[in-house]
């Protein structure tokens, strides 16, 4: 099978590092490199082209920096059970938490690239706010969906949608 050229990005919140990836197919990328999306909006990759990227054959002894780590993260995730097993699902509902000054659960709905299309954040009080796509500027792919934790934290439809409708939107729409 021959390789073709894809434009891939690795989101890391306040920016990206991107690189030209010869590979067979989207999902081989997505298995060499954790945490990365392969780019496939034609006016990306038409803008991408005049950037001085680096270009890499997915099999190569060195990779740019940044690459590399995420080859290596991918190579000890694969090792683990969990590893790609929900990588396949259209759909995905999770729950995620956060444990920060104001520790809370998201619980989420999660498309096939990774993206997030609803969330409820439960606060330790038991109350939910709801928000959606409308509600985010940026909305990079935040899930890897090949990560061997994401079984663990799968939840149903059911409980997601009972949290949804208890929820209140976090502003007056």
């Amino acid at each position: 099978m021959s390789t073709q050229r894809y434009l891939v990005l690795h989101d890391y919140g306040m920016g990206g590092l991107w690189w030209w990836i010869r590979a067979r197919s989207v999902r081989e990328v997505q298995e060499a490199f954790a945490e990365v999306e392969v780019v496939d909006d034609p006016a990306a990759v038409a803008r991408a082209e005049g950037w001085d990227l680096d270009e890499v054959d997915i099999g190569a002894a060195t990779l740019p920096a940044g690459l590399d780590e995420l080859r290596a993260m991918r190579d000890k995730q694969r090792a683990l059970p969990g590893f790609g097993a929900l990588a396949d699902k259209q759909v995905l509902f999770l729950r995620q938490l956060w444990d920060d000054d104001e520790p809370a659960t998201y619980l989420m709905e999660v498309g096939p690239d990774g993206r997030r299309v609803r969330q409820v954040e439960v606060a330790e009080d038991g109350t939910g706010i709801k928000t959606d796509a409308e509600d985010w500027p940026l909305n990079p792919p935040l899930v890897d969906l090949f990560d061997p934790q994401l079984p663990n934290q799968e939840i149903d439809r059911d409980e997601f949608e009972r949290a949804w409708a208890a929820a209140r939107w976090e502003d007056s729409r």
